[in-house]
């Protein structure tokens, strides 16, 4: 089946470089010819035999998780550190993940909310209505949802006194004893579907669904705040050609057999999370460019621009090159952190993987106790094709000494790190 990408022109609303804000892929086997599915199912044995892109709806409901009651200004961001004493070992570093930790908010949703809503500009369902039950069950305080024959029709950011009406539910239930059925998805209501998904967290989303040739495919999502990867680059493309393209450090060697089965074999009921990091440069205080984007996004969030140049430019698959070397020093530098969660929905088979970014000042987190000492040997057992993908030759040696300095004041004061704290924190 054909691929179409559906995206806006924007030239002359803003800028070219906006339209890989968010993509649209429709005409998917799995998503637009649900119509076509089996009734749902009960979820049971999660192990079942099926042929390659081949999917039977599941029937899911969310286990009993604690909902957070507090307000979203009271929430602090959690501060990962994913990054460990001595030797670099490639993994694929994922972990069992307890519901209540699918998606985090904290106070910085109100910043990450306007830096997405003006990158946004076009872009199914079950996403938006999976988004919607779990935020209002994990989230009351900052949730509100109205609904008509039990499905979710509008969801209300109290917070942002925002409101969106989502487009009908996936699953359909005609009158009668007829057995529900998944409606056909019209492409403009998928297109909703995603920007307000894109919306209503601070991840980023994309859907991998599984072809006829067993390979899982990106082939929707709502990528606003990347920072250093494009999605027109990789939309459309198969799991392993994605990682491979943008030279993912040992993937063919360590890692490719294990991502197949395990994106083959995840169940509906059990999510999974890993962590990463990065280092960026950002622009000196007070040397912004008097453009829009500096003022909404000056951590250069959505996009690493003094590190990787502009996006535009951006060669997809090649070591960073900025037009300009960037001034580096303690005050530029910022850990880029990202939390992933990869799980399989119930309805369409797809897998959604989410992509939650931090970026902390350096100088923030050489202040935490055994913190630069741990960095520092992290970045040091960096081996050399990690190195190249990570772009340390731009700040490594201005990092590792700060980092260092740092650690030995620590030594001498006699601050050391919390023995009781365990990876990613």
């Amino acid at each position: 089946m054909g691929i179409d990408i559906f995206s806006h022109d924007l030239a002359a609303e803003h800028s070219a470089l906006l339209l890989l804000s968010v993509v649209l892929i429709l005409g998917i086997a799995a998503i637009l010819s649900l119509r076509h599915r089996p009734s749902p199912q009960l979820l049971s044995d999660t192990k079942e035999e099926r042929a390659p892109g081949e999917w039977t709806p599941k029937l899911f409901r969310y286990p009993d998780f604690p909902s957070c009651s507090l307000s979203l200004s009271d929430i602090k961001p959690i501060p990962y550190r994913p990054f460990r004493w001595g030797q670099y070992n490639v993994t694929m570093g994922i972990r069992n993940m307890p519901w209540e930790d699918w998606i985090e908010l904290d106070d910085q949703f109100d910043t990450y909310h306007r830096i997405r809503e003006r990158r946004i500009r076009t872009q199914a369902i079950e996403l938006v209505h999976e988004l919607s039950e779990y935020l209002h069950k994990r989230y009351p305080a900052a949730f509100q949802v109205t609904r008509v024959e039990g499905a979710i029709k509008t969801i209300r950011i109290l917070p942002l006194d925002v409101t969106y009406e989502l487009p009908p539910a996936l699953l359909s239930r005609s009158k009668g004893t007829s057995p529900p059925f998944l409606r056909k998805v019209e492409a403009g209501e998928a297109e909703e579907a995603m920007k307000i998904a894109a919306l209503l967290v601070q991840d980023d989303l994309a859907l991998m669904v599984e072809g006829s040739d067993g390979r899982y495919y990106f082939q929707a999502g709502a990528i606003c705040v990347p920072g250093f990867w494009r999605m027109r680059d990789k939309i459309g493309l198969p799991l392993d050609e994605i990682h491979l393209s943008g030279n993912v450090p040992q993937y063919r060697e360590k890692l490719h057999t294990s991502f197949e089965r395990f994106f083959r074999r995840l169940p509906v009921d059990k999510p999974v999370i890993r962590n990463n990091y990065f280092v960026q440069v950002v622009r000196p205080q007070g040397q912004d460019r008097g453009i829009e984007d500096d003022l909404v996004d000056p951590e250069e969030l959505a996009w690493s621009t003094t590190t990787n140049g502009p996006e535009g430019e951006f060669a997809h698959g090649h070591p960073a090159h900025p037009p300009e070397r960037p001034l580096v020093s303690p005050e530029t530098l910022r850990l880029r952190t990202e939390r992933q969660t990869l799980r399989r929905l119930p309805l369409s088979g797809a897998v959604l993987f989410t992509i939650r970014t931090y970026v902390i000042p350096i100088e923030q987190l050489a202040k935490e106790p055994g913190i630069p000492a741990r960095m520092a040997s992290a970045v040091r057992s960096w081996p050399e094709s990690v190195e190249t993908y990570k772009g340390k030759e731009l700040y490594g040696s201005i990092l590792v000494d700060y980092l260092d300095k740092c650690a030995q004041e620590q030594a001498e004061r006699g601050v050391k790190e919390d023995p009781a704290k365990s990876y990613p924190f």
